[in-house]
């Protein structure tokens, strides 16, 4: 029986939890442009449960600010946890190659602020 999620957030974070366990995550909270991403602040969350929702995440992320309309979700290893100063190390280092190469982005789990599925492509440039 499938579950019935609100958002596209929801169900991903429950099939993430399912399949690998407790896990840290990175999000770069983004600004998106016409034809622009552009990372504006970053945090990590140690998942260690499937019942957080997209509100709960919109509020954990209300203390940013800043405005945004898209989130970036990467983990932070693939074997689910990391200790805080591994995270705080990989979130820096995230950012700082997202400042040179935005394309990164699109190996996320993108969200809008409605915590709906986005999909990065590249612009050709002419």
């Amino acid at each position: 029986m499938a579950a019935d999620f609100a958002t596209d957030f929801d169900e991903w974070l429950v099939e993430t939890f399912a399949r690998t366990g407790a896990f840290t995550m990175l999000i770069v909270l983004v600004e998106i442009g016409e034809t622009s991403a552009t990372p504006l602040r970053s945090s990590y969350v140690h998942v260690i449960g499937d019942e957080t929702r997209w509100p709960d995440i919109l509020q954990l992320l209300a203390d940013a600010g800043t405005a945004w309309n898209g989130a970036a979700f990467f983990p932070a290893d693939r074997a689910g946890l990391v200790r805080d100063a591994v995270a705080r190390y990989r979130l820096e280092s995230l950012m700082r190659h997202l400042k040179s190469d935005r394309s990164l982005l699109k190996h996320s789990e993108f969200f809008d602020v409605r915590g709906l599925r986005l999909k990065i492509e590249e612009i050709a440039s002419d």
